[in-house]
């Protein structure tokens, strides 16, 4: 559907009343409305060009104010009822009003202007405040008017929306128990270093694969990204029957677990839906529900936390997620605005031998995705939980991301990354490992050896191996490999690594080989 964009113009009482004759009496009334996202204490991008955007009667006259400005603005509603103007950028503050009248009248209150970022991801993202770490001691110091928060539904959609369910929240004791710890934390560090409003656009779901959050037109576009698109052709296909069979799973359930609760018991499991039209994981299926409606609304950056659903397919992420992002990008069409994202933390049982990890390659799939511009990466591998895949230290997190976005969004001379990789020298039976923000010096966590680091010959069999800081450099080495030629750091699903800089900031995980992995043939 093409959609025409009115850009805005001073209003004028002849131009009013012409453009009043020409509208059709036939056509039937629409209510004027705005999407969900404008709405009663959102936050605007500052020193940003602002779209404001809703639907109305075909042909219907709209005209615009905010109690910032001194000017009205107007637009008409096109064939299908849409209706978009431009306002001109304005700098950091608030509150104000908005005034959008056609037939009838809406007022929107409590505006700020301030950094708007989107939070996304799955289940660690979506974990809220009163589920993280100290939620006793947090909750009550949440005082921060001019933090506001959007949740927006869940909706799985075959097509592109236009609009979302939600509401913007003010950050207060009551309100943040709710929010995203995750989008909280960050936006509590943005608003202390930064001294302005803070609006953060919630939008995750548990559980959930990239290609969910990624439109399959972007997916059709990566060959190793196909599969993931066939399958679900597949699973469309089948639907019918497996739906039909899955009800009468679901009837039977139903009873059983009647009965278990009569008898004082435990129900088993509940079934799950089958994959098809509907599903959360569906390619495409969030974009369209839960990232499509937000697009016109002007932003700074996002931050994304998820991967966890995808570490079977770890290689084939090295191009979807970066495919998501990409087209994040290009929907928007505000450049290629800040993408901060979180590599996966510790987790699961610790193997006591070097061994090849799903999870570590994920974590180097993330790590490549560096390789787009303006992205950036928190290193979480010291704050996870061997039992719990939702570690609860969602404050360190948070910390870690906004270190990216004041240094490199908002320019601040500060360290933001850990140690990471560079290349490698082979002497005798040594490899010379060589790092990138260093910071204030390599060193190590808890006053003990370097941990994590293995080492292998041209047999590709890794064995623990002994590393030192020299300088800016680590050294490692092994008397069971005299003949060294590849390094391997923190590669495992919970690896026991301890490599920092001064400022406090881990190494990201890595490997200097690029032996095909127990993922590559995947799909």
């Amino acid at each position: 559907m093409k959609r025409k964009t009115y850009f805005p113009v001073r209003v004028k009482p002849v131009i009013l009343f012409l453009v009043g004759l020409l509208i059709s009496p036939g056509i039937v009334f629409a209510e004027l409305r705005l999407p969900a996202l404008i709405s009663d204490g959102m936050v605007l991008q500052r020193d940003m060009e602002i779209c404001i955007w809703g639907w109305a009667e075909p042909g219907e006259l709209i005209t615009v104010s905010g109690s910032w400005q001194n000017e009205e603005l107007i637009a008409t509603a096109d064939m299908d009822g849409q209706w978009l103007l431009k306002m001109e950028p304005h700098e950091a503050g608030g509150p104000y009003k908005l005034t959008i009248s056609g037939e009838e009248s809406i007022i929107v209150d409590n505006i700020m202007f301030g950094e708007v970022w989107i939070c996304s991801g799955q289940s660690n993202m979506e974990l809220s405040v009163e589920r993280a770490a100290n939620a006793e001691r947090e909750i009550p110091e949440a005082d921060y008017p001019d933090i506001r928060m959007f949740k927006v539904a869940k909706d799985v959609a075959e097509e592109p929306q236009t609009d979302c369910r939600g509401d913007w929240a003010v950050c207060s004791l009551k309100t943040v128990p709710r929010f995203s710890a995750v989008g909280y934390f960050f936006a509590r560090e943005l608003h202390k270093e930064l001294e302005v409003p803070i609006g953060m656009i919630h939008t995750s779901w548990g559980g959930t694969p990239a290609e969910a959050w990624t439109k399959t037109e972007a997916l059709e576009e990566i060959p190793e990204c196909v599969p993931i698109l066939e399958r679900y052709e597949k699973a469309v296909e089948n639907f019918p029957q497996a739906q039909q069979e899955y009800m009468k799973r679901l009837q039977d359930w139903e009873r059983s677990a009647q009965k278990a609760k009569s008898e004082g018991g435990r129900p088993t499991r509940k079934p799950k839906s089958p994959y098809g039209p509907g599903h959360p994981y569906s390619p495409g299926g969030l974009y369209n529900g839960m990232i499509s409606p937000l697009i016109k609304y002007r932003i700074k950056g996002a931050i994304w936390y998820q991967g966890e659903n995808n570490t079977y397919r770890a290689y084939q992420y090295r191009k979807l997620f970066p495919a998501m992002i990409r087209n994040w990008h290009s929907d928007w069409e505000q450049g290629d605005f800040p993408f901060l994202f979180v590599q996966l933390a510790n987790y699961k049982a610790v193997n006591p031998e070097p061994s090849e990890s799903d999870w570590a390659e994920l974590r180097e799939a993330q790590l490549k995705t560096l390789e787009l511009p303006n992205t950036g990466m928190a290193v979480i591998i010291d704050i996870g939980e061997a039992n719990d895949i939702h570690p609860k230290n969602k404050q360190d997190v948070g910390k870690r991301l906004a270190l990216w976005a004041l240094a490199k969004t908002y320019e601040k001379d500060i360290v933001y990354s850990g140690p990471v990789y560079k290349f490698m020298d082979v002497e005798g039976g040594r490899i010379i490992l060589h790092f990138e923000h260093i910071g204030g010096g390599l060193t190590i966590a808890g006053n003990e050896k370097l941990k994590g680091f293995a080492v292998a010959g041209e047999d590709r069999r890794f064995v623990w191996a002994d590393a030192e800081i020299h300088g800016d450099t680590v050294v490692v080495s092994s008397q069971r490999v005299l003949n060294p030629v590849a390094v391997r750091y923190g590669w495992a699903d919970n690896p026991q690594c301890n490599l920092y800089n001064k400022e406090g900031l881990p190494a990201t995980p890595f490997r200097t080989d690029e032996w095909p992995g127990i993922t590559i043939n995947r799909k």
